[in-house]
Order: C-alpha cells, then structure tokens, then sequence
C-alpha cells in the first residue's frame, strides 16, 4: 500500500492583505513628496522653502493615505459582515460545528487571512508612507540647493527600485518587470513635476 505524504504548504496570498498597504504607503510616501520636492527646487526657491514643502507633503500624505485606506478597507468590512449576517441563517440551519467560518471561507472566500482590517491598513500606509516620504527629504537636507533636484531624483529612483524588489520577491512577482515599471512611473512623476516647477518658476 502505497504511503501519501503530506506537507504544510505556504501561499504568498496570505501576505497580500500587509503587503499591499505597505508597498503602496511606501511608493506614494517616496514619490509623492520626491515629486513634490524636485518641482519646488526647479521653480528656484530656497531650500528652507523646499524642505517645509517637502515636510507639508509627508504630513498631509500620511493623513490622506491613512484617511483612504480606512476608509476603502472599512467598506470592504461593511460588506463582509453584511454577507456574513445573511449567511449565518444558512450556518444556523445547518447546525455543523463552526458553520459560519467554513460557510464564509467556501462560499464568499472570507478567511482569517483575507478578512478586512481598516485599522490596521491605515496605520501601515501611513507609517510606510512617512518612512518613505522621509528619504527625499533627508536628500534635501545633505544636498547643496542647486543639486536637490538631480539628487533627490536619483536616489528616490533607486530607493523606488529597491522598494520594488523587495515587494515583488516578497510577493513572489518578477523582480525585473516590478522594478522597471517603478523606475519608469516615478521617473515620469518626477520630470513632469520638475518641468512644472521650471515653468511656474521662470513666469513668476
């Protein structure tokens, strides 16, 4: 008789609830306010001006991140315990030990994994995105003014790729094509807003 061998198996899903905010908390905290520094520098203020720019941004991005994650995961919440209130009549009838759990985990895919947590998400992106946001400024603050834009813009670049590695091999994504495309859009946010900051900057 042959023997079955089982092993615990691991899926990369049961990150993606954490993963998501923090990546995404990150990404804007760096680009954003990167973004945002390098249009203030191009426009030719000082460099007390850029860094209170770049400060109001990493506040008011961390609120906004934490407001919108709260309020998309609290939604999420809303509806979960919604189906899980019409479910339980069916859990009740049914009368087999812990019912509810393994209703809502075959029939609406809601687990322990997957189950929303607004609280949690907005405390993650907002300290990601503040973690984030905090590298451009701290290249503001070692850099000589005339040299804030290309600084800022190539170490967010590279911090941009590193965070993007790190997310996709934690995800278990490709490396390659997650780092690409983050070197390409942030690169993009960044001389979109340096030539805004040039333009603005010469007319005034």
């Amino acid at each position: 008789m042959a023997r079955v061998y089982f092993h615990p198996e691991h899926h990369l899903i049961d990150r993606i609830g954490w993963l998501r905010a923090a990546v995404l908390g990150a990404n804007d905290g760096i680009l954003s306010t990167a973004s945002l520094i390098v249009g203030v520098a191009a426009a030719a203020s000082t460099k007390s001006a850029v860094l209170v720019a770049g400060v109001a941004g990493l506040v008011a991005g961390a609120m906004s991140m934490a407001t919108g994650e709260y309020v998309s995961v609290s939604s999420q919440s809303d509806t979960e315990r919604a189906d899980l209130a019409r479910e339980r009549q069916v859990a009740q009838q049914l009368m087999a030990k812990d019912a509810l759990t393994a209703h809502a985990r075959d029939e609406l895919g809601i687990s322990e994994t997957t189950s929303a947590r607004p609280v949690q998400a907005a405390l993650t992106s907002a300290l990601t995105f503040s973690v984030g946001a905090a590298f451009p400024l701290l290249m503001v603050v070692v850099s000589p003014l005339n040299a804030i834009v290309p600084v800022v813009f190539v170490a967010s670049l590279g911090f941009l790729a590193l965070l993007g590695a790190i997310g996709a091999r934690a995800g278990g994504a490709n490396v390659l094509r997650a780092t690409g495309r983050v070197i390409f859009w942030g690169a993009l946010a960044m001389a979109l807003t340096t030539g805004i900051g040039k333009i603005f900057g010469t007319v005034v």
